[in-house]
């Protein structure tokens, strides 16, 4: 498992506006049982309403998503299979999301 690694969201009630996890977990603990994530909301789902510098607009796979920074949660690692992509291009943007959720700048 790789930080930034994408999986689909392995909870079928919550998929429908929830389609992806971000695995935001640093590899220096990947010894743990669980990993943190943060749900990718479908953009439109949400009224097209966000908050700056918490929930950034991400584009994957076509799709114009929101970074669900509030909703960041812990998941048993065994309930993610096979990434289906990458935002480590967007590690900045990510953790920058993370940082104002937790200091508030």
């Amino acid at each position: 498992m790789a930080q930034f690694d994408v999986y689909v969201n392995p909870s079928q009630s919550s998929r429908a506006f929830y389609p992806y996890l971000v695995d935001i977990q640093t590899p220096y603990i990947s010894e743990l049982a669980t990993r943190i994530v943060i749900p990718l909301g479908l953009y439109a789902a949400f009224g097209g309403q966000t908050m700056k510098g918490l929930t950034p607009i991400i584009t994957f796979q076509d799709e114009k998503l929101l970074l669900l920074t509030p909703q960041m949660a812990s998941l048993p690692a065994k309930r993610l299979h096979d990434p289906i992509g990458t935002l480590a291009h967007l590690r900045d943007r990510i953790i920058g999301a993370v940082d104002f959720a937790l200091t508030g700048f």
